[in-house]
């Protein structure tokens, strides 16, 4: 796996990047290679938030935690990508090294009964029409507001391209744009 470090408001120190490198090495059997991970560590109001993406063969696996001190976010967030592997373990097989999974389940925790039934479906509950309507990002951001959700879609007017709003973790604002990938 190939690490990229980004530090905001915070300088990184090599133990940390030590640790980092050492707990993501349990994960080398399940990612190939060429997996691309990237750390991002920001500290924000006496708070310090890690951020661990990982990219390999098309698919991107995401895990973000804040707490007082980098290493604890480190920790949670280490443990999150070990429940979303495990909970997915059958649907990311078909994407990743296959033979990986049985020796990385029998190294953590079996999964409940409960936890085995999630993974083998994804049920949709609700099934909702959207009216795009073309608008700027201010007017979504405001639309989303005024209906009390936590994301908006909408066509920005712009760019032309379907756009989602969203409010992140920490309060702020967050678009997602659409791009075809081929």
């Amino acid at each position: 796996m190939k690490i990229t470090y980004t530090a905001k408001n915070v300088n990184l120190r090599d133990n940390f990047k030590e640790r980092v490198e050492k707990k993501l090495r349990k994960y080398e059997r399940v990612f190939s290679d060429d997996a691309e991970v990237k750390v991002t560590v920001n500290l924000y109001k006496n708070r310090q938030t890690v951020e661990i993406t990982i990219r390999d063969n098309g698919m991107v696996y995401r895990v973000e935690s804040s707490a007082a001190e980098m290493n604890d976010a480190l920790d949670t967030n280490i443990d999150k990508l070990g429940r979303q592997i495990r909970k997915n373990k059958t649907k990311l097989e078909k994407r990743l090294r296959p033979a990986a999974f049985d020796a990385f389940v029998a190294d953590e925790e079996e999964l409940s009964d409960e936890e085995v039934m999630e993974e083998l479906t994804y049920e949709v509950f609700r099934k909702k029409i959207v009216s795009l309507k073309p608008m700027s990002v201010d007017e979504a951001i405001l639309r989303m507001n005024m209906v009390n959700h936590k994301f908006f879609m909408f066509l920005n007017s712009d760019t032309d391209k379907i756009s989602v709003v969203y409010i992140r973790d920490n309060g702020d604002y967050g678009i997602l744009e659409s791009e075809i990938d081929e």
